[in-house]
């Protein structure tokens, strides 16, 4: 492998447009990483358990946002200019509202109800009961969204603002590259919420509140907070983030159906433990850092872009073996959120 890497860089069989291109869709796709990743980390911080139903939930606000689109688009605002002209395009910044909130509202509810069913009741069982109640919870979502949407893939209508493939093209080496607005547009909201939520664990009432039942559950009780609450809250956040993370999906990748949630959903784990399980910052460099050695890996070793799954939990595998403790470190006690 060490002589290969040398011979692609030494060789470099892709100009700078190429990697350019390629370091893009790396930060692209890091960002939606890091955005589910850090709904592990929520998760894990409070109750110590991997929430592997989490990319499920992701799916279920893409498909929030698939139909948001379809509806909108057949809400006909004809005008002189343009008679067939529909609300999707007549107004593109609302839809565009319209369709996050849609994919956010019913990926929390997917949250809060997927906690409230599948794992408050296991809550004092051994780890590994709600571990598997978890696999099994992901397993159900996925046949039941593939009974109730089909198995077929779906394709997002984009509103023209943000319509796929266009955006700005700038010249790198002599050669175009295009950046595409849903790129940047998905790029730009994912650091936005990312921060975002930072700032509300960390200045908020809310986020104390977190804080302080990750570190000690009985004890936030007996300070008058309401556990069962905070943890529903931290499912319900942690899912509005997956469903923003899926509509951002939608919209940049373009095709969806009831499998979606699942791989990103293990690369965002992978993520959660690359940066450390349990550390909001550490979800947010464990993605973006995925995401770039996912889309670069390929290029740089010389091998088929189709084996960047493999790049993606090789890392996952290196990382628990030799620093299981991630790039910042796990966070725990009282430092888990």
């Amino acid at each position: 492998m060490a002589v290969r890497f040398y011979n692609v860089l030494t060789v470099d069989p892709f100009g700078a447009d190429v990697w350019t291109r390629i370091a893009i869709s790396g930060l692209i796709l890091g960002g939606m990483y890091a955005l589910i990743a850090i709904g592990y980390t929520l998760v894990y911080g409070i109750l110590f358990m991997i929430n592997f139903a989490h990319g499920e939930v992701m799916m279920i606000g893409s498909f929030g946002g698939y139909f948001a689109f379809e509806i909108l688009k057949n809400i006909p605002m004809p005008t002189e200019a343009d008679p067939k002209l529909t609300f999707i395009n007549a107004q593109p910044v609302l839809s565009i509202i319209i369709a996050f909130l849609i994919g956010m509202s019913l990926a929390s509810m997917s949250g809060y109800f997927l906690e409230k069913i599948a794992y408050r009741p296991l809550r004092g069982a051994p780890r590994l009961v709600p571990l598997i109640s978890a696999i099994g919870a992901s397993i159900f979502l996925q046949n039941a969204a593939q009974l109730l949407f089909g198995p077929q893939r779906r394709d997002y209508s984009n509103p023209d603002l943000l319509w796929r493939g266009s955006g700005w093209t700038v010249e790198i080496a002599g050669s175009p590259v295009i950046i595409t607005y849903t790129g940047v547009f998905s790029f730009v909201l994912s650091i936005l919420l990312m921060v975002g939520l930072y700032m509300l664990v960390q200045r908020t009432k809310l986020g104390r509140a977190m804080r302080a039942v990750a570190q000690d559950k009985k004890t936030a009780a007996l300070m008058g907070i309401n556990v069962n609450q905070i943890i529903s809250q931290t499912f319900i956040i942690s899912g509005a983030l997956a469903g923003a993370a899926g509509v951002m999906w939608g919209i940049h990748n373009g095709l969806i159906n009831h499998y979606v949630g699942f791989i990103p959903g293990i690369k965002a784990f992978t993520a959660a433990v690359l940066g450390g399980i349990g550390n909001i910052p550490g979800a947010m460099v464990g993605g973006l850092t995925l995401g770039i050695l996912e889309t670069l890996g390929p290029a740089a070793l010389g091998i088929d872009f189709q084996l960047k799954d493999v790049i993606a939990f090789s890392i996952l595998v290196l990382v628990l073996i030799f620093r299981p403790s991630g790039i910042l470190g796990e966070a725990l006690s009282e430092e888990k959120l």
